[in-house]
């Protein structure tokens, strides 16, 4: 399973932002180009092995919402965006986050206390991002039924669940070596 996926990464570049070895791949980038076959083998593997016994699925701006949208219209269940701009509705949460290259704030509107959620992302591997929405959910009191990322890139998988107590899972773990792209491993090896 996740063959295209793993391809793509594998033959996706990487380019340093700083000190950071980043992968620009269309799943976690939107570049160059995101091709259906890709996107369906992410919805259906996050469908499989996720837990879908939730009210709604929640991403992150940006690029967890073609994720969402394609495991939403696979899957029947609504989902919520946490945008980076303030809409100012009632009951709106304001997040801040930090990742490895840049800082800024999310906004979290549609979720009540009690909603049962599943937190799917593109990538997890500063945890920056995650750790704040993830205490962000807890702060609303939804029940966090699941946390998946497609992708997991080196230590970003335990930073999280070490910041949050919540567990993540990852269709794909790789790492970026000598500038490029190395599969360690996936869900369904498991």
């Amino acid at each position: 399973m996740f063959e295209k996926l793993k391809k793509s990464l594998i033959e996706a570049p990487v380019v340093k932002k700083g000190d950071y070895d980043y992968f620009v791949h269309p799943i976690t980038d939107g570049v160059p180009l995101v091709v259906p076959e890709i996107l369906e083998e992410v919805a259906d593997g996050v469908s499989k092995f996720g837990n879908m016994n939730v009210d709604k699925i929640v991403c992150v701006e940006a690029m967890g919402i073609h994720i969402a949208t394609a495991l939403s219209l696979k899957t029947g269940i609504p989902f919520v965006v946490v945008r980076k701009r303030s809409y100012g509705l009632e009951g709106e949460v304001a997040v801040h986050q930090m990742t490895g290259y840049s800082e800024g704030e999310l906004y979290i509107n549609g979720l009540n206390s009690g909603d049962r959620i599943i937190l799917v992302d593109d990538v997890v591997s500063t945890g920056g991002t995650m750790i704040a929405v993830l205490k962000a959910l807890k702060a609303i009191k939804v029940d966090i039924v699941d946390v998946m990322a497609v992708i997991e890139k080196g230590k970003g998988k335990c930073i999280v669940e070490d910041a949050t107590g919540v567990t993540v899972r990852s269709l794909v773990k790789l790492n970026v070596v000598n500038g490029k792209v190395v599969i360690k491993g996936s869900i369904d090896e498991s």
